[in-house]
């Protein structure tokens, strides 16, 4: 409460200071701008004063020192600094103020910066191309190799583009869109490039997701103003990179009949049907997932040329090779030929990344060359990860590995159709523990239920090896085990290969969901048939388990020779495999005379014969390399990792 001048009198500041330094306040508070005080005794009969403060700054800077001791001392029993304060009117705006100024910031950022910085809400809509300029390090079909017959399609739209004429007079019409196709890494976005390059037309390069937004309405929008560009700038190329984020299959998936990404969709079919045949607008995209492009978007009028950009074959890869070490300096020993006889199923990005880590490895052993020896070393790498060889492995666990892998080494061997036998390796790499590296001699575009056959024995071997000599078998098969039942449900259920069920495909082919799909998938056939694929399966799995046990247990004594060496070298390669395979017994190393390298083994011509030519020849250059056996045919990866 308020103490009025009638309850008590008011005193001046000084009078108020002198009654601090006499002890004389029993207790204050501060009432709006009026000091309270309440002494401790009477002064002049006055037991309450009052004093009005001009600050309370000024009078806490004053005060709050002597307040604090006098209250440490008991003296001041009392007091508080703001009771019955109130805050001006306009303290209750603040709160809102700073709220509105949050609002205002999201707002900028997302018209500033949440649109590739495009300005303001106008340019929200607009869109985000890319246009290729004519730089001095321009790519051109020069820079792309090992795809001779994908160039010559482009060809003819860069001819069109820099002459249109010629093909109007005649009353040819060039493709509206042209679909680059094929597995990762192949080079269809670098093809792409490449026609910008020799066209010297503007080329307009947008991304699939680039096109979906936030906001609904954004990616039809965005579709309308890029065709417009393209118009403006015609001659021009238009090139739509990973298509498939915003032309998947449209239906009753989990995306929804009416979702964004279905308008733009719908937006992108109506503009590539609407402008003129001859504008000199070509639309180009890419992607590796064709089978989830909506129909419409595939048929003629829109893209109405596909071009299916595949895996190079040896002359490919040695072209693109070539391309590849144009600034790389290599030593007298690295046989390009060689390299890309031995890197079946690699894309032009894995020839280019396995360049780039042998330099890394030439560079950080401080040679000025690149020698095969980092080449093979950086194929291993590629292809199963960087070497573990810090890891401790207990001495059961190696044996385990030893003899798994012997195991699959040699039931390949005994294979007919089975790739000859490169490198078996028990060091640690990634999650595999061991490797047996086979060399594919030739590019296979087929497999025949022979091949696929031997195939799961050679899976089987790990495991087979274990329960022989070991009589116990350990989870390192899970992955051989899970590849075998996967090549064995394929030549049932998908390639007709079974005696009891017929030349019948039991698949649909919709193997994922996606958006746009439909969700669930139904068999098509009965619980029966079910069952017969189930008993095809094991039967096929047991017969190979059988054949693997009997060429083991005809081969143990290799079994056992090659398992010693593996324990005592770590590394075995194809010219001892070979050997062992020949003489049944280890070749006898030599001593060398100079004491320094004493304890160096090397293999002589005596101690490797000819004989090695009946098992397998090896190879001219030790390039490791893992067996494919047609990945795409089979679908699932057939490498030899455990």
């Amino acid at each position: 409460m308020l103490v009025s001048s009638n309850d008590a009198d008011k005193l001046s500041y000084s009078e108020v200071r002198d009654l601090f330094a006499q002890e004389k306040v029993d207790s204050f508070t501060i009432e709006g701008d009026t000091l309270i005080l309440h002494l401790r005794e009477p002064v002049e009969n006055r037991t309450t004063v009052t004093y009005d403060l001009y600050s309370f700054s000024v009078f806490y800077e004053d005060f709050h020192e002597i307040v604090d001791e006098q209250y440490a001392k008991g003296i001041i029993t009392n007091y508080d600094y703001d009771a019955g304060w109130e805050a001006p009117w306009w303290f209750g705006i603040i709160p809102y103020l700073l709220l509105m100024i949050v609002f205002a910031l999201v707002w900028y950022f997302m018209m500033n910066r949440g649109v590739g910085g495009d300005k303001g809400a106008m340019r929200f809509g607009k869109a985000r191309t890319r246009i290729a300029s004519n730089e001095k390090n321009k790519v051109t079909f020069a820079d792309v190799a090992g795809e001779d017959e994908e160039k010559a399609e482009l060809e003819e739209i860069v001819e069109f583009l820099k002459d249109p004429k010629r093909f109007i007079d005649i009353g040819a019409r060039i493709p509206k869109g042209v679909l680059l196709v094929g597995p990762p890494g192949t080079g269809k976005t670098l093809l792409a490039k490449a026609v910008a390059g020799e066209a010297g037309v503007q080329f307009l390069s947008i991304s699939g997701s680039d096109f979906v937004e936030l906001y609904v309405g954004v990616g039809a929008s965005r579709v309308r103003d890029l065709f417009e560009q393209a118009k403006k700038a015609s001659p021009s190329i238009i090139f739509i990179d990973e298509i498939d984020a915003v032309g998947r299959q449209r239906g009753a998936g989990l995306g929804g009949g009416h979702d964004e990404r279905e308008q733009t969709l719908n937006q992108l079919l109506v503009e590539m049907d609407g402008f003129g045949t001859n504008e000199g607008v070509i639309v180009m995209a890419a992607t590796n997932r064709q089978d989830i492009l909506d129909r419409a978007l595939l048929r003629p009028g829109r893209f109405d040329r596909q071009i299916y950009v595949g895996l190079p074959d040896a002359k490919g890869r040695e072209a693109i090779l070539r391309v590849h070490v144009k600034k790389k300096p290599l030593a007298d020993d690295v046989n390009l030929t060689t390299i890309a006889k031995t890197t079946i199923g690699f894309t032009g990005a894995d020839l280019e990344n396995l360049l780039n880590e042998s330099a890394l490895l030439a560079a950080r052993r401080h040679k000025r060359f690149i020698t095969m020896s980092e080449v093979e070393e950086a194929m291993i790498k590629v292809i199963a990860g960087p070497a573990k060889k810090s890891k401790v492995v207990s001495e059961k666990d190696k044996k385990l590995t030893a003899y798994h892998e012997a195991g699959h080494a040699i039931v390949m061997n005994s294979l007919e159709h089975s790739d000859p036998v490169h490198q078996i390796s028990i060091i640690p790499r990634g999650m595999a523990g061991g490797m047996t590296i086979s060399l594919p001699s030739e590019d296979k575009s087929f497999m025949s239920k022979t091949e696929m056959l031997e195939n799961i024995v050679s899976l089987l071997g790990g495991r087979v090896s274990e329960k022989l000599v070991l009589d116990d078998i350990s989870t390192g098969a899970s992955n051989d085990l899970q590849r075998a039942t996967a090549i064995a449900r394929s030549m049932v259920a998908k390639y007709g290969m079974s005696e009891n069920l017929g030349s019948i495909s039991f698949e649909s082919g919709n193997d994922e969901v996606f958006l746009g799909r439909d969700f669930g998938h139904t068999k098509s056939y009965s619980e029966k048939i079910a069952a017969q694929i189930d008993d095809e399966i094991k039967t096929m799995i047991d017969s190979a388990y059988k054949k693997c046990e009997q060429i083991l247990m005809d081969n143990m004594d290799i079994l056992h020779l090659t398992a010693e060496y593996l324990l005592e070298h770590e590394v075995m390669d194809s010219v001892t495999f070979a050997y062992v395979c020949a003489n049944r017994k280890l070749p006898v190393p030599q001593v060398p005379q100079n004491d320094e390298t004493d304890r160096v083994k090397q293999k002589t011509a005596e101690d490797i014969p000819a004989q090695t030519e009946a098992i397998k020849e090896p190879p001219e250059q030790k390039i490791m390399h893992w067996s494919e056996k047609d990945k795409k045919d089979i679908d699932i990866p057939l490498d030899d990792s455990k």
